[in-house]
């Protein structure tokens, strides 16, 4: 795949990007160069490796996963004005 500076023109239009017509020809050999790269790297048999997130293997930490109500219901009604049974009490709104 090739770009030439239409489609870098048309892209940087589409990004609200100002491009002069210098800027242009050099974003397009750029891409290209990437592009380039991309092909290389899709030419490597890569069948039977694994996807990995490390070079070295990791188990990853992982905690129980119980249900609970935290327990903090006194902490957190602690500072307002007016609760009861650890719900808030706010006053009556009528317009």
């Amino acid at each position: 795949m090739s770009v030439d500076i239409a489609t870098v023109k048309r892209v940087a239009r589409l990004a609200r990007i100002a491009v002069t017509e210098d800027d242009a020809s050099r974003m397009a050999g750029e891409l290209n160069t990437i592009l380039g790269f991309v092909e290389q790297l899709n030419e490597v048999d890569v069948t039977g490796v694994e996807p990995m997130t490390s070079v070295i293997p990791m188990e990853m930490k992982k905690r129980q996963d119980g249900v609970t109500d935290g327990n903090k219901a006194a902490d957190i009604v602690a500072n307002a004005p007016a609760t009861d049974e650890n719900f808030f009490l706010v006053p009556k709104v009528v317009e």
